[in-house]
């Protein structure tokens, strides 16, 4: 005895690919901070200032960071073609988890020679300090507003912004140190902020790691109730029941779901599906939407 069933998939493709128009951002951030890491290096080791060297080995990081990131963002705009059928969307996910790996390594690298410091600290010169943060102030933060309207939408976009953001801070703290240097004499004070900034830079590396490890692993994204979605096609007219939904990340930008709806009075049309993929798009931002109509679960086991 045969069992009825339909299959039917509703795409919907409207695709918002924000970090390709961070293009100008991502070459103007790279140059100034490299330009930056250069200048700041060189006074860090003139000035004896452990502080200012770790400032510049992140902003080192950073920059390599913000390649990274470009080259993802360019890939994810390359059409799907051959064996790649999403293209290579997922290249911005790699990104992410490279830059966090990037970053750990800096950590690792800086905190050794911090604390190797911290037992016979040289004599640190704070005005050099104090001059050449306040100018990484200016750099970091006008680079972090260039990415700060994209910041909410991609994790890409995002490490891009807290790495500016942080850095503009770390550099803040470095010309207090320097302040303090100059006011009390105590060269202490340079490593001992060196480790406040590996701090700071620790706690925002685990959470780019946790993200990007995440989308790496096809997890719902954090912007997305599952159960809200859940509950939203279980309420479709004609749905006794939803299984097999599937969430998740093709790229920092771009959300897909799959899901079996059971509709036992029948296929309801194309036009139904199209105004499920608007809605999940629209409330949602998922912009990849396939669905599967059966007329019984025992129909999808037979032949699904």
């Amino acid at each position: 005895m045969g069992h009825e069933h339909a299959h039917d998939h509703s795409h919907n493709h409207s695709h918002a690919h924000a970090p390709a128009s961070f293009g100008r951002a991502f070459a103007i951030g790279i140059v100034l901070n490299t330009a930056f890491v250069i200048v700041e290096a060189a006074y860090g080791f003139m000035a004896g200032s452990m502080a200012l060297v770790a400032d510049a080995g992140h902003n080192l990081s950073d920059v390599l960071s913000l390649a990274l990131a470009w080259i993802a963002a360019v890939l994810a705009t390359r059409s799907p073609g051959g064996r790649f059928t999403y293209g290579f969307k997922s290249s911005t996910i790699l990104a992410a988890l490279a830059n966090a790996g990037l970053l750990l390594v800096a950590i690792a690298g800086i905190a050794f020679e911090t604390v190797d410091r911290m037992a016979q600290p040289p004599a640190v010169e704070g005005r050099i300090m104090m001059i050449v943060a306040g100018i990484g102030i200016v750099i970091n933060a006008a680079t972090a507003v260039l990415f700060m309207r994209g910041s909410k939408h991609d994790l890409n976009v995002r490490g891009a912004f807290l790495h500016m953001a942080a850095d503009a801070l770390v550099s803040l703290g470095v010309v207090i140190a320097g302040g303090l240097i100059l006011l009390t004499g105590q060269s202490w004070i340079d490593p001992a902020t060196s480790l406040l900034i590996l701090g700071v830079i620790a706690w925002g590396t685990w959470g780019l790691l946790k993200d990007s490890v995440k989308m790496g692993l096809n997890a719902v994204p954090a912007h997305i109730d599952q159960d809200a979605v859940r509950g939203y096609l279980a309420a479709l007219p004609g749905v006794s029941a939803v299984h097999d939904l599937h969430i998740w990340p093709m790229s920092t930008t771009e959300t897909a779901l799959t899901a079996h709806l059971e509709m036992p009075g029948g296929h309801p049309g194309d036009g139904f599906l199209h105004e499920v993929a608007t809605a999940l798009e629209a409330h949602h931002r998922i912009v990849h939407t396939t669905v599967q109509i059966e007329t019984s679960r025992e129909s999808c086991r037979a032949g699904c």
